[in-house]
């Protein structure tokens, strides 16, 4: 693969609104040429008889299965509350009449 040239930088950074100084172009070019061969060399390696994976190992889940069961009722939630009214928690104003 050939390598990208300072020019090919300065104009990504054109593209992407990045103010790159000479000294800079100079340094990221050769780094960005690197990052290519590697991932022209990952690539290479990709066979079409390897399926595309988005992890290296499986994933398992490792959560109990979604199953609906029965819930408390509204007085059985209520039983321990110290005060309740229409079926509804009763607990102390915290906030004043400004609200």
């Amino acid at each position: 693969m050939p390598e990208i040239t300072r020019d090919e930088v300065a104009h990504l950074a054109n593209l992407a609104r990045i103010d790159l100084s000479d000294a800079e172009l100079d340094h990221i070019a050769p780094q960005l040429s690197v990052i290519l061969e590697s991932v022209a060399s990952i690539s290479g390696v990709a066979g079409d008889d390897v399926a595309p994976t988005s992890h290296a190992l499986p994933l398992t889940n490792v959560f109990r299965a979604d199953v609906p069961v029965p819930c408390l009722s509204a007085e059985e939630a209520l039983a321990g509350a110290p005060a309740s009214e229409q079926q509804r928690f009763m607990v102390p104003r915290i906030l004043g009449d400004e609200q």
